[in-house]
């Protein structure tokens, strides 16, 4: 027995000896090297089973990324439709005038904090985050667009941050058929507001430059649909109010918006303080 205790005794000073700096030194979400070296692992992997490859491809960019970006830095994936789904890059190919374009959507880790994990960032458990990121990491979301062609690779053209830290579901390429103006769309779900958001990027200028963003919404009590309201070539949306209680749910009002190109901000005649920057 007194053997037994002795064993025990040495085994909690080693555990203890071992998590001195929390786990950090041997654990990818804090190590930069051993993060950088799991990603090229399992990168190689699927180089290994992959069929036809092209310089363009979603290999190619997620190398791309690996070589060019800080430590801590994702491109992410669509959320599962269910269990067994592979999850899909989540990039869009646009070709143009005979440019290729990849649009993707790439997640950055907050510079002091853990580095994010992707499965942290997708899905309806993952818009929790917002309310406490801190533990798992804080994760900063890019909207981003490459130019790729055979001889030089990717280049990119501009980044547009996504203002939220989690929640991630799908993005479509759509077009506003109202102005014949393109943009992409963002799905995030959000459970906060039993509902989802999503942020739309409009090419007012064409893809190369930077878009326009519009947030809309839809929960229980909550939502933001947009339109045009006037005849410029930005979109307006209606805010709608609820009346929200344990017995009833009842709109009250919706409020128009709409975008003021000098002040860069959307603005409603309601009120001069009631102000948005998308």
């Amino acid at each position: 027995m007194k053997g037994f205790f002795v064993i025990l005794f040495s085994a909690m000073l080693f555990i203890t000896s071992c998590s001195d700096d929390g786990g950090k030194s041997g654990d990818a979400a804090f190590s930069g090297d051993k993060e950088r070296d799991l990603k090229s692992h399992n990168l190689d992997i699927k180089k290994e089973r992959a069929g036809t490859r092209t310089p363009c491809d979603t290999l190619a960019l997620q190398e791309y990324i690996l070589e060019n970006y800080p430590d801590g830095t994702h491109l992410l994936e669509f959320d599962k439709t269910n269990t067994y789904n592979i999850p899909k890059p989540a990039v869009l190919y646009k070709v143009k005038k005979n440019k290729n374009y990849v649009f993707a959507l790439i997640a950055k880790s907050k510079v002091g904090e853990r580095y994010v994990e992707k499965k942290n960032l997708t899905g309806y458990e993952s818009s929790f985050i917002n309310l406490d990121s801190t533990k798992l990491g804080t994760a900063f979301f890019y909207l981003t667009l490459f130019e790729c062609n055979e001889q030089n690779g990717f280049a990119m053209l501009w980044e547009k941050e996504v203002p939220i830290h989690g929640g991630f579901n799908y993005m479509n390429y759509k077009k506003w058929k109202q102005k014949n103006i393109e943009y992409i769309s963002l799905n995030f779900e959000y459970g906060i507001i039993s509902g989802h958001r999503d942020f739309n990027y409009f090419f007012i200028d064409g893809i190369r430059n930077e878009p326009h963003l519009l947030e809309t919404y839809e929960g229980i009590a909550h939502k933001r649909s947009f339109l045009s309201l006037n005849d410029d070539m930005y979109p307006d949306y209606w805010e709608y109010r609820y009346v929200d209680t344990v017995n009833y749910n009842k709109l009250i009002d919706s409020i128009p918006f709409y975008w003021d190109d000098k002040k860069q901000l959307y603005t409603t005649p309601v009120s001069k303080r009631w102000t948005r920057k998308y």
